[in-house]
């Protein structure tokens, strides 16, 4: 007769609750990195040979007889900058040193620049290295005051709110139109959203590639997306779970309608960080066109947030939220932009609306498909490239 396995008295590690057994490891990590430390890392010297220096401009702001660079270090080695060139003729400047590696500097130099001017300008470091800081167009960076803010708010609700709401009143003709007609529209909203999304990404990935590359630079705009993707995944599921006790499986047209206007109002949060950051750019004219063009562009979103609509009876009320929900970030993008534009920031921004436009996708796709047939019919079809041909011709429209 086979003895049975005797169970292992508990003692030692076993006997300790599992939250402490799951810190031991990182105990012993933190003290193995403490004792790097402490011991100056043996091994770990300074780098040989020549400093790596990398400098980014982030941020340029033209005032009367002033212009001021932001510049961040984006490389390992710390970088002092010791002589300005504007124009070929050095300059006087204040605000710059050493900048260590991450850090950022305000570097002032009096000049008396004319509007509407190109400047080279180029910044010269200890070693010899140049970094260039070109003006194309000068004009006077408009202060940060609330009167400037309240501008790019109403500029915002020009953009982002009236426009979406413009186009939710589709909803009426949509509840008089047939099934094959209503997954048509689907598939158009679908092919609205693939678009904004692609757009999105091109745009941050370019962003990312102009700015500090050492926070990550393109990466930012993916992981952007995946923690959007995630997070929205993560909330769908909730809402689901919610949902369910009382109406069964599926998503509902007010559910979908949610995700959606989440999904573009995270992408009108980018349309609002291009225009706050043109007009504190000075770029006023561009500002101004971006303005119009981003309100005939967002227009068709307010259809795509109705689609899913086109059987119920939602409120007054909830068609509101939905509005602001897609429309307002606009006007926090536009403040953003206008008051505390950063690269990475934004960079990261579009990829969280990218990620959350594809996570609309998904929940979108299955309402495509005809009952009963595998693959995409034609209004189906119909519906996905008229809505990316919508998209691209109005994006025409904003093209600079």
């Amino acid at each position: 007769m086979e003895a049975s396995p005797t169970t292992p008295e508990r003692g030692g590690l076993a006997g300790l609750p599992a939250w402490v057994l799951g810190l031991i490891p990182i105990a012993v990590i933190a003290v193995a990195v403490v004792a790097l430390i402490a011991f100056d890392g043996p091994g770990l010297g300074e780098r040989n040979g020549v400093p790596v220096e990398e400098l980014v401009v982030e941020r340029t702001t033209l005032r009367p007889g002033e212009i001021e660079l932001t510049v961040r270090n984006d490389g390992p080695d710390p970088v002092s900058i010791e002589q300005v060139s504007v124009n070929d003729a050095y300059q006087p400047f204040t605000g710059a040193g050493e900048v260590g590696r991450l850090g950022s500097t305000d570097v002032t130099i009096p000049y008396p620049w004319v509007e509407g001017e190109a400047y080279e300008i180029f910044l010269l470091t200890s070693t010899g290295g140049t970094v260039e800081a070109p003006i194309e167009v000068a004009a006077e960076t408009p202060s940060i005051d609330l009167g400037f803010l309240g501008l790019m708010a109403l500029l915002g609700i020009y953009v982002g709110i009236i426009p979406v709401s413009i186009g939710m009143i589709w909803l009426p003709f949509l509840r008089r139109v047939g099934p094959t007609a209503i997954r048509a529209l689907i598939a158009f909203t679908v092919g609205l959203l693939a678009f904004l999304g692609v757009d999105a990404l091109l745009e941050g990935v370019e962003i990312a590639n102009d700015g500090p590359q050492a926070f990550g630079g393109a990466a930012l705009v993916f992981l952007g997306a995946g923690a959007s993707y995630l997070a929205l995944v993560g909330a769908d599921v909730f809402m689901r779970r919610r949902r369910a006790r009382a109406e069964g499986e599926g998503a509902s047209g007010s559910h979908l309608a949610m995700l959606i206007a989440i999904g573009i109002g995270l992408h009108n949060l980018g349309e609002g960080l291009a225009i706050g950051s043109s007009y504190a750019a000075g770029a006023l004219a561009l500002g101004a066109f971006l303005v119009v063009g981003f309100a005939l562009h967002n227009t068709t979103e307010g259809l795509a947030i109705v689609a899913p609509l086109a059987n119920s009876q939602p409120r007054l009320g909830r068609l509101l939220a939905l509005g602001l929900i897609a429309g307002a970030p606009a006007v926090l993008g536009a403040w953003i932009g206008a008051a505390a534009y950063n690269p990475s920031v934004v960079s990261f921004l579009f990829g969280a609306g990218v990620g959350a436009i594809a996570q609309v996708i998904v929940q979108l796709m299955p309402q495509l498909r005809r009952r009963g047939v595998s693959g995409l019919d034609g209004p189906a079809v119909a519906g996905l490239v008229a809505g990316i041909f919508v998209m691209y011709a109005t994006g025409l429209l904003v093209s600079a």
